[in-house]
């Protein structure tokens, strides 16, 4: 990744209430403001409970999910079978956790060239315009590769609740890929063979600190996601994400308690471009704070990603290479706006 170092947390800038240095002004395309008027949209819901409920309730929804995917690259993920009290528990520990005095989120600060731990934009170049964002990524699977250090110790139920959000949405990832096979009429393991075991997975904790000029400044620059898919649990009350479909941005609305499930650019090489990667950024707000939490799912790096061969024929020839991909290249992609999919085109 070459030489680094890391800005000075946001939440540390954002405490007097000027407004954000010029590393931060993007400007809005096109020279108008980010935060111009931007159409609500409500993207499609799939319903877990009748994925696995009686044949004709699960192809009506197999139907719904390929279609979303084929079009949206994302979908809202309801009755997923974690309760709302649960998913409260989750919500209060990512908020709780950046609530911390910032002695105590030092402490899981990240290291030089690592992405593991408290953190916010990692500084690459001179000219690098940097998120409003700060961020606690840790890794989640496989246990060997979990680094206990970088865990809050606070709050107090954070590891707990952490690891079995963690373990639900192991289970719910194998559902969701299962799912997406057979709505290609493939065999419904094919995905997770393809993307190797034990699943790789990650956290990524996001807080966005209240800025005054959510017209020049962005959260999330836009991107699409190195994964194979990820699950998105949004701020109960402030939303932020935006999603591009057919050159228009639109704003995601949140439901209470639902997931929004991002197709990652590994699931659109592996589906040879049946199912599209999600574009999108993240907004703030000028007077709320707004924290979400990403889960990341990835394709083991040693065995590169490729189209299904099924999936591969005369009338769908192959559209993009094999790739060997690592979770350091994608923040090279995302850094310098490119994507993975405009390099891996045939």
């Amino acid at each position: 990744m070459g030489s680094v170092s890391m800005a000075t947390p946001v939440q540390e800038l954002a405490t007097d209430g000027q407004d954000p240095s010029e590393r931060y002004n993007y400007g809005g395309s096109g020279g108008g403001a980010l935060n111009a008027s931007v159409p609500l949209v409500e993207i499609p819901t799939v319903d877990v409970g009748s994925l696995i409920s009686s044949p004709s309730a699960a192809n009506h929804e197999l139907q719904k999910l390929s279609l979303a995917l084929s079009s949206w690259g994302c979908f809202q993920v309801v009755n997923h079978g974690m309760t709302d009290s649960f998913v409260d528990r989750v919500h209060e520990i990512s908020k709780q956790f950046f609530d911390l005095p910032k002695e105590e989120k030092h402490r899981y600060i990240r290291e030089p060239d690592s992405i593991e731990g408290y953190g916010t934009d990692m500084i690459v170049a001179e000219n690098q315009t940097l998120d409003w964002i700060d961020r606690l990524y840790l890794t989640l699977n496989p246990p060997n590769q979990v680094q206990l250090k970088f865990w809050p110790e606070k709050p107090e139920t954070f590891r707990e609740v952490l690891h079995e959000y963690s373990t639900k949405l192991q289970v719910l990832h194998d559902v969701m890929l299962k799912a997406m096979a057979k709505s290609l009429k493939l065999d419904e393991s094919v995905f997770l063979r393809m993307i190797g075991e034990p699943v790789i997975m990650s956290a990524r904790f996001n807080f966005y600190p209240p800025c005054p000029r959510p017209d020049q400044v962005l959260g999330l620059k836009p991107h699409s996601d190195g994964t194979v898919i990820t699950f998105l649990l949004q701020d109960k009350e402030v939303e932020g994400l935006q999603v591009l479909k057919d050159g228009q941005w639109f704003r995601v609305p949140v439901i209470p308690d639902a997931l929004v499930l991002n197709a990652g650019e590994h699931l659109e090489i592996l589906s040879n471009g049946e199912f599209k990667s999600l574009y999108h950024r993240g907004m703030v707000d000028s007077e709320r704070e707004r924290v979400s939490l990403a889960v990341l799912s990835l394709s083991n790096p040693q065995m590169g990603v490729e189209p299904i061969e099924e999936l591969v024929n005369e009338e769908r020839p192959s559209l993009y290479r094999k790739v060997i991909y690592g979770e350091t290249t994608h923040f090279d992609y995302y850094k310098s706006g490119r994507t993975l999919i405009d390099d891996a085109r045939v």
